[in-house]
């Protein structure tokens, strides 16, 4: 019972859209009306307002921290370990599927990152290490946040064996893999945007 209640819970922390929240704030539109469609860091980066982006860069990748570090302390008879690992499959969901916004959530990148560092900061850095690389050589967002979904189980593996946290973060990557299937379709056609021209990719939603 523990383990759903915490599930619920930061499914519904997950639901709170920051892109959307920031935008109203901001007088912007709303993000899910335009680029790419998914209410996200970048696609608010598109209006110019690059101080809404960050606000929602930062407010995606809190919740997800908040969640799982929240699930540490919560129950008496379940494990911590298997409560944050709830927490993790739960905020993501709830951010690329939230119940306060019909459903229309983002591509949980940086969702996902705030919950990897709330679980273990060498897994995160790892997997922010990863994009990075990818991203330097590549200019492609897309692709280095679907290479960092692929590593990250193994780093997690390489930290824990099997354990909560590798199919927690297994679930995640597998999630983010399957919101990131246009961009893949792209990808295989050589029409992906690259980081820093107009269209710019969309994959840190």
């Amino acid at each position: 019972m523990d383990t759903i209640i915490i599930t619920l819970l930061a499914y519904l922390i997950g639901s709170i859209s920051f892109a959307v929240i920031v935008s109203r704030a901001f007088g912007l539109a709303d993000p899910r009306s335009y680029g790419s469609g998914n209410p996200g860091a970048t696609n608010v980066l598109r209006t110019g307002r690059k101080t809404a982006a960050a606000l929602t860069l930062l407010g995606d990748s809190a919740k997800g921290w908040v969640a799982v570090y929240l699930a540490r302390g919560f129950g008496d008879q379940t494990p911590p370990e298997i409560m944050m690992a709830a927490a993790a499959v739960g905020v993501v969901i709830g951010h690329m599927y939230p119940v306060f916004f019909r459903f229309q959530g983002g591509k949980g990148v940086s969702t996902v990152l705030g919950a990897l560092i709330a679980l273990n900061i060498y897994l995160a850095a790892g997997a922010a290490a990863t994009w990075i690389i990818i991203a330097f050589f590549f200019r492609i967002s897309s692709l280095a946040a679907l290479v960092s979904a692929l590593f990250a189980p193994f780093f997690c593996f390489l930290l824990y064996g099997l354990h909560p946290f590798t199919a927690a973060v297994s679930a995640v990557s597998v999630l983010l893999v399957w919101r990131h299937k246009t961009n893949i379709g792209n990808l295989l056609a050589g029409k992906e945007g690259r980081i820093g021209s107009r269209d710019g990719g969309s994959s840190r939603n």
